[in-house]
């Protein structure tokens, strides 16, 4: 075959190729695009604003029209009639009157952003993040957000991951990264380059204080942070995710029973006064931070299978032996606002 002849030919594989995989991309992006403004299948409105009543906010997971958008269910009717926000989230928090959304930018090239809303669902800030949603949250009182993105690597239970987690004030303030704090052991400081911190919660009432997660040569630990010392304390071993109760009396995590980032998580509570710990009935690996639904119950997101795409919030009491039961249907990330 001549030089020229097989320009011809190479030309032509390399257009039926391209045509193939834009054929296949369109076909895709349609089928996406159908799946998202087919009907819902589950009983939704519009909200104009965050509910005036006690709530539960997630991440819709529903097949069809709100698909990945922040909902709100009544917390006296968890399995009733949802509200779309009309905000696509990858996570979602609130509290009373305020909500954060963290969202994942499908655009060329890939970009990641944090948005506030006030309770009439109106953007009141946004800024950029370094990586890929993973955790957030609001404190009691409103006037600390916490977020943790990916910035390499999308599991925890993976080698070379690396998180980003940043504390800022809802009067400007940004108190910077966690892993730029002090970190100390038993007296001694931690200063190894590979530590990650995720997973921040709020101390009702103590404005300086928060509990958090770290890992470092495989390791992780609870940590208690303060803001105005810049320090991270070790508190606990092989804890995980930590969420402290609306009455600052206990905390339910989850549990590696290696002690390391690699294998089983179960969810489990701490008496602070006593430090007594309870493993619930949950037998499933829960790779969500727990939210509590009342002073003796969690709730967390469960996927549905290894996609990712849909999940259900489930319950669970603190009382050791009572099995976890389903909470509400096609959701993910819950966050409870009781006044």
């Amino acid at each position: 075959m001549n030089p020229r002849r097989r320009w011809q030919v190479l030309l032509a594989v390399v257009l039926l190729v391209a045509g193939g995989t834009t054929a296949y991309a369109a076909s895709a992006f349609q089928t996406a695009k159908s799946s998202q403004i087919a009907d819902s299948a589950v009983d939704s409105v519009a909200a104009l604003a965050l509910p005036a009543e006690p709530f539960i906010m997630f991440r819709n997971t529903a097949p069809g029209q709100g698909f990945g958008e922040a909902a709100t269910v009544a917390l006296a009717d968890p399995s009733g009639q949802r509200a779309l926000s009309g905000h696509a989230c990858d996570r979602v928090y609130a509290v009373r009157d305020l909500a954060v959304c963290l969202l994942t930018k499908n655009e060329i090239p890939t970009n990641f952003e944090a948005t506030v809303y006030n309770g009439s669902l109106a953007a009141v800030e946004t800024w950029p993040l370094a990586g890929v949603p993973s955790r957030t949250r609001i404190s009691p009182d409103g006037t600390l957000l916490a977020t943790t993105v990916f910035v390499s690597g999308h599991s925890y239970s993976g080698a070379g991951f690396s998180t980003e987690t940043l504390i800022r004030g809802r009067d400007g303030t940004v108190h910077g990264n966690l892993e730029e704090f002090a970190l100390f052991l038993g007296g001694s400081q931690i200063k190894a380059t590979d530590r990650n911190i995720w997973g921040v919660t709020f101390v009702p009432g103590q404005p300086d204080a928060f509990y958090a997660t770290a890992s470092s040569q495989g390791k992780i630990w609870l940590l208690r942070g303060s803001l105005n010392e810049r320090t991270l304390t070790v508190t606990g071993t092989g804890i995980e995710c930590p969420s402290v109760s609306p009455d600052g009396t206990r905390i339910a995590y989850k549990k590696s029973v290696t002690g390391s980032l690699v294998g089983h998580r179960n969810i489990a509570v701490l008496e602070l006064a006593t430090g007594t710990e309870t493993i619930l009935a949950e037998q499933r690996d829960i790779d969500d931070q727990m939210e509590w639904l009342d002073a003796r119950t969690v709730v967390y997101g469960v996927p549905r299978d290894d996609s990712g795409q849909d999940s259900d919030v489930w319950s669970a009491s603190i009382d050791p032996g009572v099995q976890p039961s389903l909470l509400i249907e096609h959701a993910w990330s819950p966050a409870v606002v009781r006044q």
